[in-house]
């Protein structure tokens, strides 16, 4: 309709149908944010950044705790993020949150001290959390709403925990709303058949944005593998100069265990535990002749010294290693310190940054490529961290502690180690 149709249309309009109309979401929602038809079991929307796609989660689960089944689910509906922070700030008390939409009068109660959201009709919403998988273990839900699950720390055993809860009702089901990262978990929920996509672009939403946004942040991006990823929605498997790609690295698995030569703990310390610091990089690797495999990542995010000190020495033991090898150049003589006070016979081989990370990561990336190098199954967070470690040094756009901890491993076992010494793991 155009202008002159739409302000005849309104004025014609008794106040409760405007009220009634100003919170219709099929009449305002653009077809990508409405539910596809069929009989699905996860309704996957990418969307890039500003999309509208957590106006969508919360119109969704709206719809499904005042209409579905005459206003009574059989069960509870999960609300599922990176962090239960998360779940509050944006899907429940955010801009286009669940206490933001439809009439005030339908809007559920909040119980802060009980994660929980309570309608007048009795359906409930859990608030979880994709950060702690066990949690997962016991509720039932007949519904959930997953909110950006590209960047769940945890999320394919987060995911497979919910599934095992999605079981009330005729029809259990779930939608998740993420900008896309070629993560494992993505690319098999995509992979599913039970599975209906749509996606969204960030200027398919250009009327509710600021123009300054549109300007700098879009204007800025737009074209750019960065933009096609974060503006358009758009998955992205690999990056174009990457050095390493998935491919290449679901290749390297190595199930079965060699006999191992040597292993070694290495470190990339983090100097502060505050939140939205840099991770404390732990990755436990073995020789076996001209190879080597990474056998764990032990990472820790946020941690004091103390604490991933203590990591880093149980790992040492865990593994039997030879050695734990530790970068010096941010913290100084803090790992060797830091680990004497755990174990003060725990051997630290300090190691000092004086290139690039891109430029020392080349030559690991060329041993990868030779065959050389192997994982074990289980390393998702690390390989995603690979895959996205891009020329100016970061993973996007953070401090790759995994990617950095993994190269003094290969360039002290294969690159410039000393000789090996048979061993036994």
């Amino acid at each position: 309709m155009k202008k002159p149709e739409v302000d005849q249309f309104v004025a014609e309009l008794s106040d409760d149908e405007i009220s009634e109309l100003e919170h219709d979401w099929s009449f305002w929602a653009r077809p990508q944010q409405l539910p596809p038809e069929g009989k699905w079991i996860t309704w996957l929307l990418m969307g890039g950044r500003g999309s509208g796609k957590t106006r969508a989660g919360a119109e969704w689960v709206r719809q499904l705790a005042t209409s579905a089944n005459g206003g009574a689910l059989p069960g509870p509906i999960a609300l599922v993020s990176e962090t239960i922070s998360q779940v509050r700030s944006v899907m429940v008390e955010g801009t286009s949150g669940i206490l933001s939409i439809g009439p005030v009068s339908d809007r559920p109660r909040f119980e802060r001290s009980r994660n929980m959201l309570v309608w007048k009709n009795g359906v409930e919403a859990h608030l979880m959390s994709a950060s702690e998988p066990e949690r997962f273990r016991g509720p039932q839900f007949a519904a959930a709403w997953c909110d950006e699950l590209a960047k769940w720390p945890n999320a394919e055993a987060a995911w497979d925990m919910l599934q095992f809860g999605l079981r009330l009702g005729n029809w259990p089901r779930q939608m998740v709303t993420t900008t896309p990262r070629p993560t494992k978990l993505l690319r098999r929920i995509l992979a599913d058949d039970k599975t209906a996509v749509t996606g969204m672009r960030t200027s398919d939403n250009a009327s509710n944005l600021a123009p300054g946004f549109l300007d700098q942040i879009v204007g800025r991006y737009q074209g750019t593998f960065l933009g096609r990823q974060e503006l358009d929605g758009e998955l992205i498997e690999d990056l174009p100069d990457a050095l390493w790609l998935r491919a290449d690295l679901e290749a390297c698995i190595r199930a079965k265990l060699p006999e191992l030569e040597r292993v070694i703990v290495s470190v990339d310390p983090a100097v502060s535990a505050h939140a939205g610091s840099d991770a404390c990089g732990i990755i436990v690797a073995g020789r076996f002749g001209e190879q080597a495999i990474v056998l764990a990542d032990k990472t820790l995010k946020s941690a004091p010294p103390l604490k991933w000190a203590r990591r880093v020495v149980a790992a040492y033991h865990e593994f039997g290693a030879d050695a734990v090898v530790a970068e010096v150049n941010q913290g100084g003589d803090l790992v060797v310190s830091m680990i004497a006070q755990v174990d003060p016979t725990v051997p630290v081989i300090k190691v000092r940054a004086n290139r690039s990370k891109w430029v020392r990561a080349e030559p690991v990336a060329a041993l990868y490529q030779r065959g050389l190098v192997h994982h074990v199954p289980g390393l998702a967070e690390l390989e995603d961290e690979m895959c996205a470690f891009g020329p100016n040094g970061l993973a996007d756009g953070h401090s790759p502690d995994r990617v950095d901890a993994l190269v003094w491993a290969m360039t002290t076992l294969l690159l410039n180690g000393p000789a090996p010494r048979v061993r036994g793991l």
